[in-house]
């Protein structure tokens, strides 16, 4: 396959991002990760190591692009929430939202490709990082929502990982997978029911924990 063209001067920030990101998955298949540097990557596009780190940290935040990108959506669905919807209904509603963003035709590279990526530290601290920032803005929701601090950095947590959850069943479907949302839905559910199960006097009991910096 012929590398793609260099980047052109003013092309927008995504595209050139998106390039950078289709090469390295090229170079990935052909060399494996760990064979793949940042110089195979920014030679396969034609641009710089500085145009490669002005879009991506490191080697390991090409995979991410698409979670990134979901950060904009989460945010702005939970601050679209309504006031009459209960709160972890509103953040499943919210990460449902993100998961229209992935289709059959649109599927992280990372969730097909475990046995070429391997363990890679690298790539799992990267991944943690985002984890990480997306339960902090579904918490910092659900404080808003006068839920105490133990309860809604559990539930944060717990809608991460039942999100990743659905995440790799929906890539391990291979071809039939279909969309993402009904994989995400049935993750969530348990959570929500539970959440909107719990009496007010359990939000109550855990207003004594304070939160941890």
């Amino acid at each position: 396959m012929s590398p793609p063209p260099p980047a052109s001067r003013g092309r927008p920030l995504a595209s050139s991002r998106e390039m950078l990101q289709d090469a390295a998955f090229e170079l990935f298949l052909e060399r494996g990760y760990a064979g793949t540097t940042v110089d195979h990557i920014t030679q396969r596009v034609g641009v710089s190591r500085n145009t490669f780190f002005n879009y991506f940290p490191a080697k390991s935040d090409v995979f991410w692009v698409e979670l990134d990108e979901t950060l904009e959506t989460l945010t702005a669905a939970l601050h679209e929430a309504s006031a009459d919807v209960s709160p972890m209904t509103a953040v499943s509603d919210a990460v449902l939202a993100c998961g229209r963003q992935f289709g059959p035709t649109r599927v992280p590279f990372a969730l097909t490709q475990h046995a070429l990526i391997g363990s890679v530290h690298e790539l799992q601290a990267s991944a943690l990082i985002r984890f990480t920032r997306q339960a902090a803005i579904i918490r910092d929701f659900l404080l808003r929502r006068d839920i105490p601090y133990l309860h809604a950095q559990a539930g944060a947590y717990a809608v991460i990982v039942a999100g990743i959850a659905a995440a790799q069943s929906w890539g391990a479907a291979g071809t039939s997978r279909g969309e993402l949302t009904p994989y995400l839905r049935a993750a969530l559910s348990p959570i929500v029911a539970g959440y909107d199960a719990l009496p007010k006097r359990s939000f109550d009991d855990g207003v004594h924990f304070a939160a941890v910096h």
